[in-house]
């Protein structure tokens, strides 16, 4: 597999299923992955049977954490055998929890909750959402840093295309340069040749080009490797006072589009399996099974 699709497909990613819209929305899930948690919602449908889906993620995201909305009502799911069935076969495979509207009533509460988290044995808890969404933002976020939704990274990284450049100047010498991952942290970048900027210096005004969002910021040099006549440079951001980090009026469109490089990619491969199975029922040709390699093309 290439170290493209490595990236996309490896990290720990958290699916969300059948969950409501209302619940969870789309600028929530940009938000959350700027906060390094990389969250899909999976919803029913008729096009392909939820379980179907569940099972395709797990077969190809070796990462993958699950929050499933009990309160929503799949024909053919009862919330309470499938999850448990799910957590006896895939036990060392995947990681479970629960999401659910606030009970009023505390018996049924503490009941659900013995359910899943004693007698099932899942280890993501059991939520129980609020009515108002603002509240619900801070209390899945706390859900997500709790159980170590980011993973082992600080920071979602995006890999960029062939059109992403970036370029600057430092000490009278112009780079251009291929852009190859960013995050809200850092970037880095080739250039043909060797590198004359000495390690831990500051560029100011680099002008990079992502995928059609074009700003410029400064940038301190952190590592610098040279491989098979390329330089490879990763630089981290500061902002116009020398502090680490972002300006703040760069980092939300940065991040919206970070969110789009990296969850366009996913949700290209979630819908070309879900396309597959549903037509599976149809026409016994259709693929059921998938591997990471099958989606090379797409990434």
């Amino acid at each position: 597999m290439s170290k493209a699709t490595d990236d996309i497909i490896e990290g720990r990613k958290t699916f969300f299923v059948a969950a409501e819209p209302s619940l969870l929305p789309d600028s929530y899930l940009a938000d959350y992955l700027a906060r390094g948690y990389e969250i899909y919602v999976v919803p029913d449908d008729r096009n392909c049977p939820l379980h179907k889906k569940v099972e395709a993620i797990i077969s190809i995201f070796q990462d993958a954490m699950f929050f499933f909305y009990i309160d929503a009502k799949i024909p053919g799911i009862s919330w309470e055998y499938y999850i448990k069935s799910l957590q006896e076969h895939y036990a060392d495979d995947i990681l479970i929890g629960v999401l659910y509207l606030k009970r009023n009533n505390e018996t049924e509460r503490k009941e659900l909750e013995r359910y899943y988290l004693f007698d099932v044995g899942i280890q993501c808890g059991c939520i129980a959402l609020e009515y108002q969404k603002a509240k619900n933002f801070l209390l899945i976020e706390r859900v997500m840093f709790a159980n170590q939704a980011s993973g082992k990274r600080k920071n979602v990284r995006a890999i960029c295309d062939a059109n992403s450049k970036v370029t600057f100047s430092y000490n009278n010498t112009n780079y251009s340069c291929q852009l190859n991952d960013i995050s809200l942290s850092h970037f880095s970048c080739t250039i043909g040749g060797e590198s004359y900027i000495p390690q831990y210096e500051k560029v100011s005004d680099a002008l990079i080009d992502l995928n059609g969002l074009h700003f410029k910021t400064d940038a301190i040099l952190m590592m610098q490797r040279l491989t098979n006549h390329n330089t490879l440079l990763m630089f981290i951001f500061v902002k116009a006072n020398d502090q680490q980090g972002l300006d703040e009026d760069l980092k939300p469109r940065l991040a919206e589009k970070i969110y789009q490089l990296v969850t366009n990619k996913v949700k290209t491969i979630l819908q070309l399996m879900f396309d597959e199975l549903g037509r599976s029922d149809r026409d016994p040709g259709a693929r059921t099974e998938f591997r990471a390699e099958d989606f090379r093309q797409f990434l």
